[in-house]
């Protein structure tokens, strides 16, 4: 089983992409200099917003995710993990976590990229208010 989401939105002057354990984009369009996780503002949709198909193939022990961000010149994959403990229900935010932890906003869990980890680059990029693509592909077995 396999489901895609494509999310649309902005970098900001304000991102600073320092935290250690997670990143986020939301649908909000403030940023201040404590968002440190806040990739992307502007967000066409937030957790809430998912497609019924997405959900059902990520919220499952087994699922895989894989996030690539594009902007400009700059891709960059993000591969996750789903789980069976996710909700999807948070109307504005999505986060990636390096951690287990879940909660309505969480996307993927066990990420192999977090905020501090993403090439400085694609963070000048976004620091400039550049478009950022967030394409979703959720998969599992069966």
């Amino acid at each position: 089983m396999e489901a895609t989401e494509i999310i649309r939105c902005r970098g900001h002057p304000l991102v600073s992409a320092i935290h250690p354990t997670t990143f986020e984009i939301t649908t909000d369009g403030n940023l201040t200099t404590h968002g440190h996780c806040i990739i992307g503002v502007y967000s066409d949709k937030g957790a809430a917003g998912l497609s019924a198909e997405f959900k059902r193939v990520l919220c499952d022990d087994g699922a895989r995710l894989l996030t690539t961000l594009a902007c400009g010149d700059i891709l960059v994959t993000i591969s996750s993990r789903g789980s069976a403990a996710m909700t999807l229900t948070h109307p504005t935010d999505l986060v990636w976590r390096k951690s287990t932890f879940v909660c309505g906003r969480t996307i993927g869990i066990c990420s192999d990229h977090v905020a501090i980890s993403l090439p400085r680059d694609l963070v000048s990029h976004l620091r400039g208010g550049e478009e950022l693509t967030v394409t979703m592909t959720a998969m599992r077995p069966g």
